[in-house]
């Protein structure tokens, strides 16, 4: 990859590392998000030890020598800078008062670059742009033998941001980022011209701010237990004298550096402090704010809790109002920010229907049920950092309640962020940020490549094709949009490299359509401007994802044979493959069109560019066997995959799993297409615990000769404790059909019902996942 970028960054600035010629540059000027307008000029600006920048006051020179200072260690020298607006320079920072706030002008030729702005905020972009454009090597922590000669190309830029808010939400709870890792996504935020950190510090798995007031909460509610080689979603909660080694906290000191830091590159740091629900960790360390019915043990949970986590603050104890007021009042003197996230998501009024204060509350106030409680909580809550000269973000569920707190920002995460838009109805300000499209936990490639996680796929096209504003929204609506936010969570996240990895190359993307006006997207463009940023991402360290690299493929039975279909999302790449067992090389096929399959085979396929494999490689072992290829009756798409001779990953999203939208009764039925002796039947069966997919509780084939007649001849029955086993693993289920002569299959299968009240996720209906069918 890294390799590869030069060459193409190299091609690119070829004519500007040989001197200043006068050269006609292309609309390849690689800047990411992409520019309102960009015009290319002729020849190229080098920086050297007699460039000046030439700044009006103080407040441009802090701003100036956040690229000044970037030179030292790359070019071996350090550009001068003078304050006054009759000094001489060549590269000027000049107020313009008719630009909006966060615009600039951009004007760079062989001799001078004028930057117009009519703010800090604007000159910074400007220079951003700048150093994006610069060698890599501008990114170096230290001093270097090697000099880098630093240009950039002549260019007339005009630029503005389409939002006003472009967020990340960066989720220290789940996994404890460091202080020194928060700094460094802070600063590659900045680049890519991103202004709001949305910092998510409490949560059920750790409380990450202290609190001077309550000491414990980080004393007690910042640690919890370690689930080694466990994920996620199938931790077993605590049980009481456990150790708790795993966690961190930021100190006051610790959040005063961050929001320092983060404002110099104009990034604002809006805290969350999350209510009612997701506050194991907060009352574990002051259990008396849970409601007095609770009777189990309260711990910071070190996964989803089950029905641990349906313990939340006491919605009728005054205390608790007391407490969140003391929090927030420590939290905003911390953060300077305008806004403050305040949660309300996910909230189960289990405890609340129960308990005598929360039903006294209700009766109290004239509330209609425990959603209204809910509102009146939040509403409370909102009051009052609205009287401190705040404004007010919560998720989507805040519209849930009639209590919708008075100028509340809603952000929309369900689904495709719809709830949000019953908040924009009632003419409040709501932000974007679908949990379908733009959660950066979503795997961002081929999944047999990935790590695990949750879910499905938000790949770096899916972000970057995200557009917030619907054809069918109330013209109202898109003048109420705010902006778009990335989504960070970090259940599956265990080192900071998880972080960085999941991240990056994805914020790209994020910016790009907080940024970029649609009309003016260029994907082949974005993805050199991509390359070009991550060789930053490179020279600072941060080992990024390569999956935009990665191949997806989709084998499909057609009458008997299979086809087999390959694609990256990158249309630069070259796919190369093999049939014959090798590894494919420069040398190999290239993939042009769907490729068809009569037999068992191997094929394997990487992408390539420039002579060089860009993708990791791509194994498919295709098994045949009496059932592959044939026709699954009713031609349901998801049944498909039950017949195409590849067998599914222990990821049960990979796309060669089959599950079914209801468990109860699962049917489908094989047509052989001719009759054949039956010996055997199998079928590949999955277990993910955390997901509650788990075997069925029965399974049964029939045969037929005509699809109207089915005779029993198989079986097997599973009992819970087959059924609900621990862990993550496949399992062939296989039956004696004993020579049986048949053209028609029909399997039938009935799903275990709820999970046990032992499970992870008691009670949720447990799901089935059938991958290939083999009949010998």
């Amino acid at each position: 990859m890294i390799k590869y970028t030069f060459i193409l960054l190299a091609s690119l600035l070829l004519p500007m590392v040989t001197g200043c010629t006068d050269t006609n540059l292309t609309h390849d000027i690689p800047v990411v998000p992409r520019p309102a307008q960009l015009v290319p000029g002729s020849g190229n600006y080098l920086f050297s030890d007699k460039t000046t920048f030439v700044v009006e006051n103080e407040e441009q020179a802090k701003v100036a020598n956040s690229l000044i200072s970037r030179f030292t260690n790359t070019a071996g020298f350090t550009p001068k800078l003078n304050i006054g607006s009759t000094e001489k320079g060549e590269i000027r920072l000049i107020t313009d008062t008719s630009l909006k706030s966060e615009a600039y002008l951009l004007d760079v030729s062989s001799k001078e670059i004028i930057i117009k702005a009519s703010d800090s905020k604007g000159f910074f972009y400007a220079l951003q742009t700048i150093r994006q454009l610069l060698p890599a090597s501008i990114e170096r922590q230290s001093p270097s033998d090697a000099k880098v000669e630093c240009v950039i190309p002549a260019m007339n830029i005009q630029d503005e941001p389409r939002f006003g808010y472009r967020a990340l939400l960066l989720d220290a709870s789940r996994f404890f980022i460091p202080k020194e890792n928060v700094l460094r996504i802070i600063d590659c935020m900045s680049m890519l011209k991103l202004n709001t950190l949305h910092f998510h510090l409490s949560d059920d798995n750790g409380w990450r701010v202290e609190i001077k007031k309550y000491p414990r909460l980080t004393e007690i509610g910042a640690w919890r237990v370690d689930r080694p080689d466990t994920p996620f979603p199938a931790r077993r909660n605590p049980k009481k004298g456990e150790p708790t080694p795993i966690g961190g906290f930021y100190t006051q000191e610790d959040i005063k550096e961050m929001v320092a830091y983060a404002a110099d590159r104009q990034v604002e740091i809006v805290p969350e402090i999350d209510m009612p629900a997701h506050s194991c960790a907060a009352l574990t360390a002051y259990p008396q704010l849970a409601c007095p019915v609770v009777k189990d043990y309260i711990g910071v949970l070190p996964g989803l809790g089950g029905r641990n986590a349906e313990i939340i603050y006491c919605a009728g104890n005054d205390s608790v109002f007391t407490f969140m007021q003391n929090v927030m009042d420590e939290i905003m003197e911390l953060f300077p920010s305008r806004y403050i996230h305040i949660g309300g998501d996910e909230a189960q009024k289990t405890y609340w229907k129960k308990c005598p204060l929360c039903q006294a509350r209700m009766k109290k106030e004239k509330l209609a049920d425990e959603e209204d409680l809910q509102g009146y909580f939040m509403k409370w809550i909102s009051d009052y950092v609205r009287s401190k000269g705040r404004e007010v973000i919560g998720w989507d569920e805040l519209t849930n309640s009639s209590f919708l707190p008075e100028g509340s920002i809603i952000l929309g995460w369900q689904g495709h962020g719809q709830a949000a838009l019953k908040a924009a109805a009632k003419g409040h300000r709501f932000i974007m940020t679908p949990a379908r499209i733009m959660y950066l936990i979503r795997y961002q490639g081929p999944q047999w490549f990935e790590p695990l996680t949750y879910f499905g796929n938000n790949t770096l096209k899916d972000v970057y094709d995200y557009e917030p504003i619907q054809k069918d929204w109330k013209p109202e609506y898109a003048s109420l949009l705010m902006g778009v936010q990335g989504s960070m969570w970090t259940e599956f996240c265990n080192k900071p490299e998880d972080v960085d990895y999941l991240l990056f190359p994805r914020l790209t993307a994020v910016a790009e359509v907080a940024w970029t006006q649609p009309e003016k997207k260029d994907w082949a463009l974005f993805l050199k401007a991509v390359d070009n940023y991550n060789e930053h991402l490179a020279e600072k360290g941060i080992a990024y994802a390569r999956s935009m690299y990665n191949i997806q493929h989709k084998v499909t039975p057609e009458n008997g044979v299979l086809k087999v279909t390959l694609d990256c999302i990158r249309p630069d790449m070259e796919i190369r493959y093999t049939t014959d067992g090798s590894e494919p090389a420069t040398d190999s096929s290239i993939y042009a069109d769907s490729l068809i399959v009569t037999n068992s085979q191997t094929i394997k396929a990487a992408t390539f560019a420039q002579g060089k494999q860009m993708g990791q490689t791509l194994v498919l072992p295709i098994v045949w066997n009496k059932a592959t290829g044939k026709t699954m009756l009713g031609n349901k798409p998801n049944e498909k995959v039950l017949t195409n001779g590849i067998r599914g990953s222990l990821k049960n999203t990979d796309f060669e799993w089959c599950c079914w939208e209801k468990n109860n009764r699962i049917s489908f039925t094989i047509d052989l297409q001719k009759t054949e002796k039956l010996n055997t039947f199998t079928i590949g069966c999955i277990t993910n615990y955390g997901m509650a997919v788990q075997k069925p509780k029965s399974i049964r084939i029939a045969v037929s000769d005509d699809n109207e007649t089915y005779r029993d001849i198989a079986g097997l029955n599973f009992t819970p404790e087959e059924i609900f086993r621990e862990g993550t693993f496949i399992e062939d289920l296989s039956m004696d059909l004993k020579g049986t002569d048949a053209r028609y299959i029909r399997v039938t299968a009935e799903g275990a019902g709820p999970c046990p009240a032992d499970h992870v996720r008691p009670g949720q209906e447990s799901r089935v996942y059938f991958d290939e069918i083999i009949l010998e």
